[in-house]
């Protein structure tokens, strides 16, 4: 498996999320009907941070040998981010009555990655 791929995407895809929560916090909480107030908008802020600091650590780890024994601390950790994440959210979609659309479609992502990140993590990589 070509984990560059694999890093390269989650990177992009935690990126535009830490961008989204960083650059626009107060038009978030209002389309999520959440009071802007200054612990919703710190909440935000500090999860922007968690999210760009991941995507830029997957960003530059994308080209390094991952899998096995090698790299594992980072595919530990992005298996556990993906993974509480997954069950986290599968938790949430039975009982959510309102943007149900936006959390089914975290789930389903987080739910691939959870997967993939599995995979790598098992598998010995091969070098190419």
């Amino acid at each position: 498996m070509n984990t560059k791929i694999v890093m390269s995407t989650s990177a992009l895809f935690m990126g535009v999320i830490g961008g989204v929560l960083s650059f626009l916090p107060n038009e978030i909480a209002d389309y999520l009907s959440v009071e802007p107030n200054s612990i919703t908008i710190l909440f935000f802020m500090l999860m922007s941070s968690l999210y760009l600091g991941f995507g830029m650590l997957n960003w530059m780890l994308k080209g390094t040998l991952i899998g096995g024994i090698y790299n594992r601390p980072i595919v530990v950790g992005n298996l556990m981010h993906f993974g509480v994440g997954a069950i986290a959210l599968f938790k949430v979609v039975s009982s959510i009555q309102s943007h149900s659309e936006i959390v089914i479609s975290l789930t389903v992502v987080y739910l691939i990655f959870t997967i993939l990140f599995f995979y790598i993590f098992r598998k010995n990589p091969t070098k190419t």
